[in-house]
């Protein structure tokens, strides 16, 4: 009985095939099904039953792998001991990021703390909330990061890493009848918004900006729905209308994009985003490393040019 073995069961039953087992595994199937029977003979326990499609784990070799996969979670925070004892800072984590988010937050913040911690090994997938939060409760992320506060996520620990507002994306000039870059609800035309797909907190963020003033507005969405911010813009530049975009946005634009944004009037409204997890691991010293990485490189990247009372919060939901 080896550390390798218990990998390869927590993977069958991850999977429920063998073959996908084998390839999350690096290994062959032959391979695996051999080091797997021979775990079995060695315990004299039938874990899987082979016979059912997709491979069912018995009664009993849920209770094994319940087993293995607290050793497993033994050995890890072993090894992280004593990596900590080094000062060392390695790993492998699986983070899922809401998508309006990742966009500049992975070649940049994240990018960077990677290039300071090459022994960390980073596997990240885009993801809406809703997904993000069934892979944690899955186990198929280690941690997400998301916009919040959001109900689902209640039974999550959080750590918060940075506000930001959010600003209108604009090709009417007329939008600013003021003159002063300030613009109002109710000086924007609903029916030439541009969102979001569904599934998307952003979506819904906008949503609730309008509600700020009257809550039977509710935006009217054109016939296409983008699933990136950058494809908002695109669309605002070629069609016309407007959108709503993250402050994070901003530094991708260009000079002449930059004269289409304009700010809401007060209250601002910002959005809050935070790293989740599902409980503190063997993990937490490279999570709390890296969420401290990323707050200390927006610190001043994200400005506000008014007291925090300015501002008020959106949820996504």
């Amino acid at each position: 009985m080896n550390i390798q073995q218990l990998e390869y069961l927590i993977a069958v039953d991850k999977y429920k095939h063998f073959g996908k087992a084998a390839q999350a595994c690096f290994i062959t199937q032959p391979t695996l099904s051999a080091m797997i029977q021979k775990f079995e003979e060695e315990l004299d326990i039938k874990i899987f039953d082979r016979t059912s499609h997709p491979i069912r784990t018995t009664d009993a070799g849920q209770q094994i792998i319940e087993q293995a996969k607290k050793i497993i979670d033994d050995v890890m925070e072993l090894r992280n001991r004593a990596n900590l004892l080094n000062n060392i800072v390695s790993g492998k984590i699986n983070l899922g990021i809401i998508p309006t988010v990742s966009a500049f937050l992975l070649p940049n913040e994240i990018f960077d703390f990677l290039r300071r911690n090459p022994k960390i090994e980073m596997n990240v997938k885009e993801m809406t909330t809703e997904n993000v939060i069934k892979a944690l409760k899955s186990g198929e992320i280690d941690a997400g990061i998301i916009s919040t506060p959001y109900a689902a996520a209640d039974e999550f620990f959080s750590d918060f890493l940075y506000n930001e507002e959010l600003l209108i994306y604009s090709s009417n000039k007329d939008l600013n009848k003021d003159g002063d870059s300030f613009i109002i609800p109710e000086d924007i035309d609903l029916e030439d918004v541009w969102l979001l797909s569904e599934g998307n907190c952003l979506r819904t963020q906008v949503e609730n900006i309008c509600k700020l003033k009257e809550n039977e507005l509710k935006p009217s969405n054109l016939d296409f729905k983008a699933s990136s911010v950058n494809t908002l813009v695109q669309m605002v530049d070629r069609v016309g209308g407007l959108t709503v975009i993250p402050e994070m946005a901003v530094d991708h634009l260009t000079e002449g994009q930059r004269e289409k944004v304009f700010h809401f009037r007060k209250p601002y409204p910002k959005r809050e985003i935070s790293l989740i997890y599902y409980k503190p691991t063997y993990k937490q010293k490279l999570l709390d490393e890296m969420t401290d990485s990323i707050r200390e490189s927006l610190k001043n990247k994200l400005k506000y040019d008014a007291a925090p009372a300015d501002f008020v919060g959106v949820k996504p939901e």
